[in-house]
């Protein structure tokens, strides 16, 4: 088959597009002939060098497409099926998995980090990570679904635990993650401000559902949100921009206020003043990925279309290098998607 790999750390240019040989299916594993495979920026710091990352490297964390074959363990799923992947691996039998906790699991990690990922033809994986999806759902917009929604839905629904009425600051409209947050924050019944770096990024993001948006290159987002909120702040900062936003994300937050983050896409060294935590009592919380159950519960909504993918750019897999590049750049709007 073919794929994406490199075998070396560095720039989009070490990307190849070549032949590897066809995963070999066990009893109870499922395979599936990729149809749409969607970019994230950990693609990109993976492709750098991250620690524990073995090269020759396949990336590739949310995958759809159908299903060619299916270990002989396996009798509730059949060829043809279109399905999407969960953008996660886990032992599935430790107490954490037991409890639904996957993302506490010691062996869990994004598909495509630790093992390789789908940006490729063809990908084995364990039954339980097959979700059949509904025939009105593109390829495309399946694979757009995965991590980000699950990321979005820990974040704010059971983590942050957002309630009706409050208002929440989502960062980086345009990232697959800050669409998604803005939808499910809405969802909820939140009213959400948005920032975004131009003024077609601020309009896409009020089409799906932004309040208020904010230009992060232009205004200083803590004044913008004091304006917005007669300077009361925000009930929910959606970070995971890391050291660019970080201060403005504190300073944006209300007395009692949460800031929950999943990343740190300019940097993780941050400062904090311990003074400014413990007198306006602000509670900081840390996301990382999701559960199986969660990312369920999310996709009913985007099968019931209350939810949408937001697909920014299709690639054929070939040209993943330039795929790489336009994310890089920052210049997407949603989810890059590559098409082996």
């Amino acid at each position: 088959m073919k794929a994406v790999r490199f075998h070396e750390f560095g720039g989009a240019e070490v990307l190849k597009y070549e032949d590897v040989p066809d995963p070999k299916v066990r009893k109870d594993q499922v395979l599936v002939k990729v149809k749409a495979c969607a970019l994230n920026h950990l693609d990109i710091w993976i492709r750098k060098g991250l620690p524990e990352v073995k090269v020759p490297h396949v990336n590739g964390s949310d995958v759809a497409g159908d299903i060619v074959e299916v270990g002989e363990y396996i009798t509730d799923l059949k060829p043809g099926q279109r399905v999407l992947l969960a953008p996660m691996t886990f032992c599935n039998q430790c107490e954490a998995c037991m409890r639904g906790q996957q993302n506490f699991c010691r062996q869990f990690t994004v598909l495509g980090y630790l093992n390789d990922g789908g940006n490729c033809e063809l990908i084995a994986v364990p039954r339980v990570s097959v979700v059949p999806i509904p025939s009105e759902l593109t390829y495309d917009e399946a694979a757009s679904v995965p991590l980000v929604f699950l990321t979005a839905w820990h974040m704010l629904v059971t983590r942050a635990q957002i309630r009706a009425g409050q208002i929440v600051l989502v960062l980086g409209a345009g990232s697959g993650v800050g669409s998604a947050a803005i939808q499910v924050a809405k969802l909820m019944g939140c009213k959400v401000i948005t920032t975004a770096g131009d003024e077609a990024k601020m309009d896409q993001g009020r089409e799906l559902g932004a309040d208020y948006t904010i230009n992060h290159y232009r205004q200083k987002i803590s004044d913008e949100v004091k304006k917005i909120t007669a300077k009361a702040g925000v009930d929910v900062v959606f970070e995971h921009v890391g050291k660019a936003t970080w201060d403005e994300s504190v300073k944006a937050l209300k007395p009692g206020g949460t800031l929950v983050t999943c990343g740190n896409t300019t940097g993780f060294d941050v400062g904090l003043d311990l003074r400014f935590l413990f007198s306006r009592q602000l509670n900081l919380l840390g996301s990382y990925m999701g559960t199986m159950g969660e990312l369920l519960e999310v996709l009913k909504f985007v099968f019931n279309g209350t939810l949408k993918p937001v697909v920014d750019k299709t690639f054929p897999l070939r040209e993943a290098r330039a795929a790489h590049e336009r994310l890089e750049k920052r210049e997407q709007f949603g989810k890059v998607v590559l098409n082996p």
